[in-house]
């Protein structure tokens, strides 16, 4: 089981607090975006009058604030609480962290207000004009600072497993943040030619393996043996999965570049390495699931835990799907249509959103000395993110095969459109319940932390 101290003293958790509420506010905006966009697609002409509100530039509002607003803020609220704990240490500086919380809010509100406004770099992931990519990067180099330094006046020498992926995803997007969006030259954001898209797509694939797998792997760490009340399976193949992730991810995103003339040791590197994922991938699935055995009933009685093993389930589909598109057969069906998107709502919102939201209701009660405020409301807050992204996946995975097919059959874009616009309504309808159950969460989690009588509901 987990070694950590007992709780610390003269803890506010005000770091942890502050990014759980910012997770929990923007994603209320985030999939308000999502919702608009979806429902621009169903009914194109619905806010023709309304530049700021274009599909051209609600998505990468929308993209933007689930992975920057939503996602990491969760998991690193998770983070900044299981860290101090796991290392026997208060936190370096409860100070630096809310210093660190204005911050990410202010590059988010820049983020929001100057894409509304179209100023964007035009580059997927990496829209941000240079301004506000300083002050992300900024952001997260006070979270580094943070948590290394956090490390290094730590009591307990043994470093378990969550650290060692918190702090990675952390030093790491770092750098590759900088990378990807060219802070170097801050007039274009961009390189020339095919060397920038080799380069955007090192980075806009690192988001995702660098960052949010990483930090989702660490908070499931650290949640699961202690809701099963059990150890950890083998923290040698915990080690082992961190290393495979580390040399394996960051050479894949070249495989969204297979139709592009970049050279092809290039291409092959990243095939080769997107099938190679199967090593951390499962890895980590077997450790988990393997720690988890016999105990479904405790992570089901701990509505975290539960969240966090789901998110864990929606991995296994994501990865294997993953590794199956970055092949050129199937990539020739796949490639450029919502077969894509169902992939990317079921890897951000599936397996990172659900641990996110598992990581927040399970550090909840201990951040606050009192129990969630409705244990209720959380688990239809659970079925209403698992109907959305099952059904997003599936109604998505099929418009996207219906594109894929059409279009290789030679097939003109605008011909296929009829045949998607039912898949469109049903897309719209299952962004409402995704919506309706972010704003259950941010009611949920507000009164948690503020207006909390204590009494178990």
């Amino acid at each position: 089981m987990i070694g950590e101290s007992q709780p610390l003293s003269q803890n506010n958790y005000m770091t942890a607090k502050g990014f759980c509420l910012t997770s929990a506010f923007w994603f209320v905006v985030a999939t308000s975006m999502g919702l608009l966009i979806a429902t621009e697609l169903m009914a194109p002409d619905l806010t023709e009058n309304f530049g700021w509100l274009s599909f051209g530039r609600a998505r990468p509002i929308h993209v933007n604030l689930v992975l920057f607003g939503f996602a990491t803020p969760g998991l690193l609220s998770a983070a900044f609480y299981y860290l101090p704990r796991l290392l026997r240490t208060e936190l370096y500086s409860e100070k630096l962290g809310v210093i660190t919380v204005l911050s990410w809010n202010l590059a988010l509100v820049a983020a929001v207000l100057s894409l509304a406004m179209g100023y964007s770099q035009g580059r997927e992931y990496a829209e941000l004009v240079w301004p506000i990519d300083m002050l992300v990067v900024l952001a997260f180099t006070l979270v580094c600072v943070n948590l290394l330094m956090t490390v290094a006046r730590r009591k307990e020498p043994i470093l378990y497993v969550s650290i060692w992926y918190a702090c990675a995803a952390a030093i790491l997007t770092t750098v590759t943040f900088g990378l990807g969006n060219v802070i170097w030259r801050p007039g274009s954001g961009s390189l020339v030619g095919i060397p920038d898209a080799i380069l955007l797509w090192f980075y806009g694939h690192n988001i995702f393996g660098l960052l949010l797998t990483p930090l989702s792997i660490g908070v499931a760490y650290y949640v699961i043996p202690k809701a099963c009340r059990a150890p950890l399976y083998s923290h040698t193949l915990s080690l082992v999965g961190f290393w495979a992730l580390l040399v394996v991810y960051t050479h894949i995103g070249t495989h969204h570049l297979l139709q592009v003339p970049v050279p092809t040791w290039l291409k092959v590197i990243s095939i080769v390495d997107s099938q190679a994922m199967v090593i951390p991938v499962m890895a980590f699935l077997i450790n988990i699931w393997y720690t988890a055995k016999g105990k479904l009933g405790e992570i089901h009685a701990d509505i975290g835990a539960k969240f966090i093993f789901t998110g864990t389930i929606m991995y296994f589909f994501v990865s294997i799907q993953g590794s199956m598109m970055a092949l050129p057969d199937v990539q020739r069906v796949t490639h450029f249509n919502n077969w894509v998107v169902a992939h990317a709502h079921i890897g951000v919102l599936g397996f990172s959103g659900m641990i996110a939201l598992g990581g927040l209701y399970y550090i909840l009660p201990r951040i606050t000395g009192k129990p969630l405020y409705s244990r209720f409301l959380a688990d239809f807050q659970y079925w209403l993110v698992l109907i959305g992204v099952v059904g997003f996946t599936v109604v998505l995975t099929i418009v996207g095969l219906i594109q894929g097919n059409a279009w290789l059959s030679g097939e003109i874009v605008y011909r296929v459109l009829p045949a998607m616009h039912i898949y469109f309504v049903l897309r719209a309808s299952l962004g409402l319940i995704i919506f309706s159950s972010a704003i259950l969460g941010l009611y949920n989690i507000l009164r948690s932390i503020f207006f909390n009588p204590g009494e178990i509901s």
